[in-house]
């Protein structure tokens, strides 16, 4: 029997098998072995042509050496162009898993909302009133602790308003309740973020579903906390205030340039967004004062973004708990300032009539009064 040296020569000398230098083994043993133990998967097996069997090189590599001269697989081909030695490529089984994932990732958006529901029906939302990542996971032990902590949620204005004479026994049960929710919620970031990166490193995610992926984990990660909505809304509102006194003076100066009788159409000031004579004076600083077209731009821009900043208020204050004063004035804001709107509206399109155009001025004045009560009626919460 001949060696297997001997028989490799044998098969260079019928030409079946060519010299291949040490540089050639290594770079197939970096592309064939580990595809070999990828010929399992479904997905891949098809992209591999059969060919006929060939005779060993009979060296310890265990190659075979199966492909003339110029001739490789689909895998090969993928692999030599990427320069890398292996090849992710989503396959059915991936897709399978991807699928089960999201799947997953739903259920437990369910159990949030069920959770928060019930969480938000308990009046438990604001019971913690702390909000740390990491440090709030472990909840009260000792007989102390519970009572620092029911301490720090009666300087809230939950409890000086709504529930005054909670026992420490009941307070424990709204407090484990935002627990819950608040762990529930680590448990859907962990659930989703942490598979998205393993299945992003995999390469078993198209395009498409990269950028889906993005989007979702950016509103896990943007949620904000409860515990401070009460100072935002204060801002807010504030912010608010402004808004309505400044479009108010600006309807003062509409009235005494008679810059309402410039541009009598909405939205639009004439054929366009922007009129052309918006900076006919110079300085350029006297077309706010005294360019007619410019006066009424700026009421319009004024008044436009009053509305969204009210409305934004009013939505805002529906997650916050008030006291009924608090939200009689905010819903009392809401309305006045859409009829406010429609006055303004009216009394340009009719070109100005006198008896409109006095309500929409007296408007103004209990808009403004409404913006000052709500303000009032925050500044008097607790702190």
């Amino acid at each position: 029997m001949c060696s297997p040296f001997g028989r490799r020569r044998g098969l260079q000398r019928a030409g079946v098998v060519r010299r291949q230098p040490c540089t050639v083994l290594s770079m197939q043993r970096l592309l064939f072995l580990p595809f070999k133990a990828l010929m399992g998967s479904p997905g891949l097996r098809p992209l591999v042509p059969r060919v006929a069997p060939r005779a060993q090189c009979g060296c310890s590599c265990g190659i075979r050496c199966s492909l003339r001269p110029g001739q490789y697989s689909t895998i090969s081909e993928v692999a030599l162009q990427s320069g890398r030695g292996t090849v992710s490529l989503p396959s059915k089984a991936a897709e399978r898993v991807v699928g089960r994932w999201l799947l997953v990732c739903s259920g437990t958006v369910a159990g949030a909302v069920i959770l928060g529901g019930v969480t938000r029906l308990t009046e438990s939302g604001l019971s913690m009133v702390d909000w740390h990542l990491i440090k709030e996971m472990k909840p009260p032990s000792s007989q102390e602790e519970w009572e620092a902590e029911f301490q720090k949620y009666q300087q809230f204005p939950e409890f000086k308003i709504l529930n005054h004479n909670m026992t420490l026994a009941e307070f424990k049960f709204i407090w484990y309740m935002e627990y819950s929710h608040r762990m529930w919620g680590r448990l859907v970031g962990l659930a989703y973020i942490l598979p998205a990166a393993y299945f992003w490193r995999k390469g078993w995610l198209s395009r498409s579903m990269k950028g889906r992926v993005l989007a979702l984990c950016g509103l896990v990660c943007f949620q904000l906390p409860e515990t401070r909505q009460l100072l935002q809304l204060r801002r807010f509102a504030h912010g608010t205030a402004g808004l309505v006194f400044l479009t108010a003076l600006s309807g003062a100066f509409v009235a005494g340039l008679d810059a309402g009788l410039v541009y009598n159409s909405f939205p639009k000031m004439g054929e366009s967004w922007i009129p052309d004579d918006l900076f006919t004076f110079s300085p350029i600083l006297r077309n706010v004062f005294e360019n007619p077209t410019m006066v009424q731009f700026d009421h319009r821009i004024l008044g436009i973004t009053s509305i969204t900043a009210i409305t934004g208020l009013y939505f805002l204050s529906r997650r916050v708990p008030l006291p009924r004063r608090t939200r009689v004035a905010v819903g009392t804001l809401l309305a006045l300032a859409y009829t406010q709107a429609g006055l303004g509206i009216s009394t340009l399109l009719m070109y100005v009539p006198t008896p409109l155009a006095a309500t929409h001025q007296s408007g103004s004045l209990a808009l403004l009064s409404v913006a000052l009560w709500l303000m009032n009626e925050l500044r008097r919460l607790p702190r």
